[in-house]
């Protein structure tokens, strides 16, 4: 019996010590499986089913086929950076529904598709950084609600859609450094989200602008909107984003403190001192445009109101008027005709004497 025991143990083991690629480390305990700097060409197979952390950094990968990671279903952590990966099948990491980090920093990623995001639904932390990505998907919107640190620094990115950030919810860092951005009439909407998000509490890198020349190595929220003013000639939606920053700004300045002097949002060169009361941020130009905007249109809006009004009261004043002379006509007609029939009476009384 006992050697029954240590055969069956013997052969656990060696099927735990099996399940462990030898280019690895793998710790059975915290279910971590350790394959940094191997020269690894490929994923490794032979994995546990049950490991949660899988490290792959520092190799030689070049691509991730069709379902790379179906051995390791219950992934959690999956890191892929400083490799050279240039292809990204569309179902590579289908089954990875548990996966809550992915990295795929530092490799050759020219564009992602959006078939591959769909599979990460719960995926909470995501970096992108130092590719040569191009633009994201619309699906990004769709898939990641859990999403809360977004890393697309140091790629070919030369404008973010405001719809592509706006349901991220969730959102807590995002990174947009060291991209070629474009700062024209198509990033307003992306400078009034990022004001609304660094308001909410939420963490920005800068933003430098290469194109046009006027806006070159200018942080794009830090750029006045009176530069942006041409943007309305050609477009209504100058109008609504300001609307949109007059609300956000509305509710910072009626309750909410002005940021400290040592924080990260203070203006560059600022200096408030110390034995002094920090003075009331002037209101940026744009504000008082969207203000002015609101007034007019207040008045416009007032004017026709007035005008509908009058418009409504002549009605009824040329109703009742109509009404009145029509009554006194029908009375001056029954007078008339009871007058007349009174004279026909009188003249019959006169004649019947006579005969």
């Amino acid at each position: 019996m006992t050697g029954v025991v240590l055969a069956l143990s013997s052969l656990l083991l060696l099927q735990t010590v099996s399940s462990c690629p030898k280019e690895c480390l793998c710790d059975t305990h915290t279910k971590v499986v350790d394959c940094r700097g191997r020269g690894l060409y490929d994923v490794p197979r032979q994995l546990q089913q049950d490991t949660l952390e899988l490290y792959l950094q520092n190799n030689r990968l070049r691509g991730l086929g069709s379902m790379s990671f179906r051995e390791t279903p219950q992934l959690q952590i999956l890191d892929l950076a400083n490799n050279s990966i240039t292809m990204l099948s569309s179902s590579a990491l289908l089954g990875l529904r548990s996966l809550k980090v992915l990295s795929l920093a530092n490799n050759s990623i020219r564009e992602v598709d959006r078939r591959l995001l769909v599979s990460i639904r719960n995926l909470t932390v995501l970096d992108l950084s130092f590719n040569t990505i191009g633009g994201l998907p619309g699906a990004l919107a769709d898939s990641f609600h859990y999403l809360t640190h977004l890393s697309l620094h140091y790629n070919q990115i030369t404008k973010l859609e405001r719809i592509h950030l706006e349901a991220l919810g969730n959102l807590k860092v995002l990174q947009l450094k060291g991209n070629p951005w474009r700062c024209d009439c198509q990033l307003i909407g992306l400078k009034l989200w990022l004001e609304t998000f660094v308001f909410k509490g939420g963490v920005v890198d800068s933003i430098t602008c290469v194109q046009p020349h006027l806006m070159l190595e200018r942080d794009l929220r830090h750029i006045p909107y009176e530069l942006f003013h041409s943007c309305m000639i050609t477009s209504y939606s100058y109008l609504f984003a300001n609307i949109h920053y007059l609300d956000g700004k509305h509710r910072m300045l009626s309750g909410q403190l002005h940021p400290s002097p040592g924080s990260d949002f203070s203006p560059p060169g600022e200096a408030i001192l110390p034995e002094c009361e920090a003075k009331q941020r002037p209101r940026p130009a744009n504000y008082r445009h969207a203000i002015a905007t609101v007034v007019i249109t207040g008045v416009i809006c007032g004017i026709v109101c007035l005008m509908m009004l009058a418009a409504a009261v002549y009605g009824c004043a040329y109703a009742a008027i109509n009404a009145k002379y029509q009554r006194e006509l029908k009375q001056k007609a029954k007078e008339a005709g009871v007058g007349e029939e009174r004279k026909n009476n009188e003249r019959e009384e006169k004649k019947e004497p006579l005969e």
